[in-house]
């Protein structure tokens, strides 16, 4: 009976071990495309180090050429290129609102872009986004990498809406995000059902796409609403458009294989 007992706790301690060491290996394997990374270089521009690595440019820092508005065929007049950044020049209605998504749609890929918020402005990171008649909006369709000055906003915030969340559904786990008027550096690994969010080199978020854990939240929030939500595993990614002025530069993507 001793030597049963000693068995089974070795055996639930290896599981254990194995278990620590995936999440382990998954969260450097996350990190480590930070490291592909030229931080220094000029603006909207990629390195020969980041050309090898497999690093796509999103925007030029001089047109809207690869984006258009969601549900459109052309960049809408809401969005303009200022200072060698992406911007949102209209403050209407919600129903004024048109985000921005790219021309073509990816699956697996890390992302990269920086952020410079205004005074209470709102925006996000939308990705594995789907468009059609259905839709009048982004977020029905894909989560949401949260980019919001929330010390500053107008009502009370909890936790899953906050800057570096995943909307409605994960709290970021620490808090990194810079001051206004500072950049701040986002950073998206969606590698099959593993999605991982880095703000400043921390990561924020993570999460399995479609486990027990996704599934309760996705079905006990605020998108037990949108039956659609989360259902897709390739999309478009999209600069949400909350009608508050916020700048986009070094948009830079990787495909995965």
């Amino acid at each position: 009976m001793k030597a049963i007992k000693e068995n089974f706790v070795l055996i639930i301690i290896i599981i254990i071990s194995l278990t620590y060491c995936t999440t382990s290996d998954k969260n450097e394997n996350a990190l480590s495309y930070l490291s592909e990374l030229d931080l220094d270089v000029v603006a909207n521009t990629l390195s020969q180090k980041e050309k090898e690595n497999g690093w796509q440019l999103l925007f030029d820092g001089v047109t809207t050429e690869g984006w258009r508005g969601y549900n459109m065929n052309s960049c809408p007049d809401c969005w303009t290129v200022e200072d060698d950044c992406l911007t949102v020049i209209s403050e209407g209605k919600e129903q004024d609102y048109h985000s921005l998504v790219t021309d073509k749609v990816y699956k697996n890929f890390v992302l990269s872009v920086e952020v410079k918020l205004t005074a209470a402005s709102n925006s996000g990171i939308i990705y594995q986004v789907t468009e059609g008649p259905k839709y009048k909006y982004a977020y029905e369709t894909g989560p949401e990498f949260s980019i919001i000055d929330h010390e500053n906003w107008p009502t009370p915030l909890d936790d899953l809406q906050i800057n570096g969340s995943n909307y409605a559904m994960y709290p970021p786990r620490v808090k990194p995000y810079k001051k206004i008027g500072e950049w701040n550096h986002y950073f998206l690994v969606v590698d099959g059902n593993k999605v991982t969010q880095i703000m400043n080199g921390e990561i924020v978020v993570e999460y399995e796409k479609y486990s027990d854990e996704w599934i309760r939240r996705r079905d006990n929030g605020k998108w037990m609403y949108y039956p659609d939500w989360g259902k897709f595993d390739t999309g478009h990614v999209c600069l949400q458009n909350h009608g508050s002025t916020i700048w986009y530069r070094n948009i830079k993507l990787k495909e995965l294989k």
